[in-house]
């Protein structure tokens, strides 16, 4: 209804989490992406408190629009048109904006900006060139230059009620810079979006924070320098009205989006409420949780983890040199847990996903080879998916090279860890793209996707068909679509309109030829590798040895492990990995032995 209609006041914040462009330059979208934004969940439940607070006074309707672009097409000219036939005042928002999703943030500002409505731009690439660097690098001095306001930091704690006071009162300020000053998380709006966004994902599955920051000092990180180091989190309460709010919509998986949720340290009681609603309630919750390589180290944390619904796991290995690990101060990796701990979890039921980097200091082509080889044949991962090493603003990699001058690429677009945009030492531009994509067809080759399906079909507790279909997604992305599979979907859409600012139109009968004609072939290929990975699944599943079947990567320890497996012995890191392990566990018994000796004597 109009301003005319209602009497009232109108104001619209309209939320906007943009994609970004792919090689060709048309935005990444799907039929049905992976899962819903998490900022845009965050962004609108703190909307929605503000419109019931009615911030704006008694007499102003606020009406609340979002949009995720990975799945939804995004039209200017609709909002802008929607905006003047119901009257009243406006805020575009392009939230969440990552580095890579910057360019097509501004060249969806620009028609707003044309037609006279406010706009501002907030996430990590605003907050992390904050953050890190002396100046503003020039991308965002020209969006300032164009009246693109901007948000660094986090708008909990009421902040959002500010900018929509100084939006509706025509005085938008040209910056909101709370990077100063983190906000505490307990008792805020949970993060919550409507089912219609659910709905256009690749199933039930909403994603939720229930912490943020971590105290690690990874060198490639951003989050550490833009969430902080301190864990700020959420309460059991919290999760509790987030569960069932979802829940009451149909929403039944949940992807926690915490960085590293074996560092909130109040995991326990989350994960006992997430228990009590499971066997209490016999509500079929499941969860997806990102943790670092020690995780197993704390007691019952796997244990609980699984008990509580956790059925999936990324995990940031990151690399099995510990010499590239000690090069991005990622100390905290210890190559010697690393089959413990993923044995581990694939004995309690959940599947593994672990991030690779390729182009640490120590790599080459030759050695990326062999470290894959060695991780198929020692380590029991479900998944392992590769990034390029990429110094993403508001990183500490990326704050030195900036401060050096050494080339960077200049387009942000290319900032998605799945483009080269620097140069490394050992390796040439070419040789670093083609060990990029020899990773992924050397780790996912039929015979050992055949070789991670014997394995899940042994486990009593395995899930071969969820790993199976979690194989492809990885697979089909990089084979058939050239995205990461991250930000990959389901059927892809491509609108010639669309495409990136400076790049020419094509024409409609080649463009259409080609995506008709490029769709068609992509489904045929998509139907032959599924139908040959099925025939796989059920050879496994029926196979006589289904029970028995074992290999090294799942065998049980063994005495002599250390010494026989390449793992610690391909590499001098390795090696010193091994002897440091030998030391500390010598150092371990000897004061074990002092203390059962020191016992004794006392009780004698």
């Amino acid at each position: 209804m109009s301003v005319a209609q209602t009497g009232r006041q109108i104001f619209h914040f309209v939320m906007i989490k943009p994609t970004h462009y792919d090689d060709d330059g048309y935005p990444i979208q799907w039929l049905r992406s992976a899962i819903p934004s998490n900022t845009l969940a965050c962004l609108n439940a703190l909307a929605e408190d503000a419109k019931r607070r009615e911030v704006l006074g008694t007499g102003v309707d606020i009406r609340l629009h979002t949009y995720d672009e990975t799945n939804r097409r995004v039209r200017p000219a609709k909002i802008i048109d929607m905006i003047r036939r119901e009257g009243g005042r406006a805020l575009i928002g392009l939230v969440g904006v990552q580095s890579n999703q910057f360019p097509r943030a501004v060249d969806l500002a620009k028609p707003f900006l044309d037609a006279g409505l406010p706009v501002c731009i907030g996430g990590f690439h605003i907050s992390g060139c904050i953050a890190m660097l002396p100046e503003l690098p020039a991308d965002i001095k020209a969006a300032q230059a164009l009246g693109i306001a901007f948000f660094a930091g986090e708008a909990e704690e009421r902040r959002l009620d500010g900018v929509l006071r100084d939006a509706f009162n025509g005085q938008l300020k040209p910056l909101y810079n709370y990077m100063d000053n983190l906000p505490a998380l307990t008792g805020e709006p949970p993060p919550f979006l409507p089912r219609k966004h659910v709905s256009r994902t690749s199933g039930s599955l909403s994603s939720i924070d229930l912490g943020r920051g971590c105290p690690y000092q990874c060198s490639f990180c951003t989050i550490i320098n833009v969430q902080g180091r301190k864990s700020r989190i959420r309460s059991a309460d919290d999760l509790e009205h987030i569960v069932r709010e979802n829940y009451a919509e149909g929403i039944k998986r949940f992807f926690i989006t915490d960085d590293n949720f074996a560092r909130n340290k109040d995991w326990e009681p989350l994960f006992d409420r997430m228990i009590k609603m499971r066997v209490e309630e016999k509500m079929n919750i499941g969860f997806t949780i990102q943790v670092d390589t020690l995780c197993h180290k704390i007691p019952n944390f796997i244990e609980k983890a699984t008990k509580a619904g956790v059925r999936r796991v990324f995990i940031g290995l990151e690399n099995i040199n510990p010499d590239n690990l000690i090069a991005a101060k990622k100390r905290q990796n210890k190559i010697t847990e690393y089959r413990e701990m993923l044995q581990m979890w694939r004995n309690h039921g959940a599947i593994t996903y672990a991030g690779y980097i390729l182009g640490f200091p120590a790599d080459t082509k030759e050695s990326i080879r062999r470290d894959i080889e060695i991780i198929k044949r020692e380590l029991p991962l479900d998944i392992l998916e590769f990034f390029f090493l990429t110094p993403l603003p508001g990183s500490e990699d990326h704050k030195i090279l900036n401060a050096k001058g050494i080339w960077m690429d200049p387009d942000m677009n290319k900032y998605d860890l799945n483009h080269r945009v620097s140069h490394h030492g050992k390796m040439s531009d070419q040789e670093w793209e083609e060990a990029y994509r020899m990773a992924w067809d050397t780790f996912y080759t039929p015979e050992h996707i055949n070789t991670i399906l014997r394995r899940t079909c042994a486990c009593p507790v395995g899930r071969p068909g969820t790993t199976l279909s979690t194989i492809l997604w990885f697979y089909l992305m990089i084979l058939f679509e050239g995205v990461h599979p991250l930000e990959g979907g389901a059927l892809r859409l491509k609108i010639r309109r669309d495409r990136r600012s400076g790049m020419k139109r094509e024409n409609p009968f080649v463009f259409y030829a080609k995506y008709w004609g490029g769709t068609a072939i992509k489904v045929f290929q998509y139907a032959r590798v599924y139908l040959r990975c099925k025939a796989m699944l059920t050879a496994a599943l029926k196979a006589p040895d289904r029970w028995t079947y074992s290999d090294l990567a799942i065998a049980p320890p063994r005495s002599d492990e250390f010494e026989a497996l390449d793992l610690y012995h391909q590499t001098t890191g390795g090696e010193a990995a091994l002897a440091r392990k030998y030391r500390d566990d010598g150092v371990r018994a000897r004061s074990q032995a002092a203390d059962r000796a020191a016992a004794v004597e006392a009780a004698e």
